[in-house]
């Protein structure tokens, strides 16, 4: 445990700016689905976890699309005729994206790749190795008025992450858009794509305070930097707070200092349903249009009913 712990710490260390992410929105993707943060966060689950996340505020409008798996392999069953399935080493995800605003729109594709290693005797925990390769679409639109044509990028991208787990902890680190952004071939232009090099820590625990009433807490910490070397505290450090009891979930995330953000999410049977909403502090609502983002994901299992009936958060 101690080297898992020692790789946390060095990369903590490293950890000193801010930039721009691709995608930036939905906000909530953060919450709902950690997977484009960290490619080694898929397969993490015991189950198939698909999600979709919609967001808007004012004319900007934002789309995520996500799902990933620890993939199985069929085995023999107890019987000589049956046969049943276990999990292998391996997991994998997909995310497709969408984010549209007054002068721009960029959309993407990210395929992940992981592989766990259980820690200790009981594969309670294990430390999860992940890569992904992104290819993005990014569009600068034309506007008559400051005499600009549009503009069409296409480019790769890559990510890799670590992510420590077990029921009551985790821990990840990851480096996300490790080839920075592709550069104008208009020397006339002075257009950045809004993308750069992110690194990223995360770490949250789940605390049981009642297990009568299944109420858990769950605080964590997401840090996120470029390669810029400013740091700033409201900038880098997005503190978040769930709280579970039963099936309902709330919390807050701070991932804008200037506004309050609030989620709810519920579990159903068979699937789960989850809203955000950011607010300024500063500006009434009637001047400053407030973040709305609405996420649903479905559970799949490997029971003859394909779903998880009776999951765990």
């Amino acid at each position: 445990m101690k080297k898992p712990f020692l790789i946390l710490v060095l990369v903590l260390n490293a950890i000193m700016s801010y930039g721009q992410q691709l995608p930036l929105y939905p906000v909530s993707y953060r919450i709902f689905s950690p997977l484009i943060i960290n490619p080694a966060y898929s397969g993490s689950k015991d189950f198939l976890s698909a999600d979709a996340i919609a967001g808007f505020k004012g004319n900007n409008y934002s789309q995520i699309l996500s799902a990933n798996t620890r993939i199985s392999r069929k085995v023999p069953g107890y019987l000589l005729s049956s046969r049943s399935s276990e999990f292998t080493n391996l997991g994998a995800g997909g995310t497709l994206f969408n984010i549209i605003d007054d002068s721009t729109q960029s959309a993407g594709i990210i395929a992940s790749f992981s592989y766990h290693i259980p820690i200790n005797k009981q594969s309670l925990t294990f430390l999860s190795i992940g890569a992904a390769a992104r290819g993005t679409w990014h569009k600068l639109k034309a506007d008559e008025d400051a005499d600009r044509n549009q503009k069409d990028f296409i480019f790769p991208n890559a990510d890799f992450g670590i992510y420590l787990y077990n029921p009551s902890f985790y821990a990840g680190v990851s480096a996300t858009n490790l080839l920075g952004r592709t550069a104008d071939r208009d020397t006339l232009s002075s257009y950045s794509i809004p993308v750069s090099r992110q690194f990223n820590l995360q770490a949250g625990a789940k605390l049981v305070i009642s297990r009568a009433l299944r109420l858990v807490i769950e605080p964590s910490i997401l840090i996120n930097t470029d390669d810029s070397l400013t740091f700033d505290i409201k900038e880098n450090l997005e503190p978040m707070l769930k709280i579970y009891a039963g099936d309902f979930c709330l919390g807050t995330y701070f991932n804008d200092y200037s506004k309050i953000s609030f989620f709810f999410q519920y579990r159903f049977p068979r699937f789960y349903v989850g809203t955000f909403f950011a607010l300024s502090k500063d500006s009434p609502y009637f001047k400053e249009s407030p973040t709305t983002e609405i996420a649903i994901g479905i559970n799949f299992s490997n029971a003859k009913s394909g779903f998880v009936k009776n999951g765990h958060w």
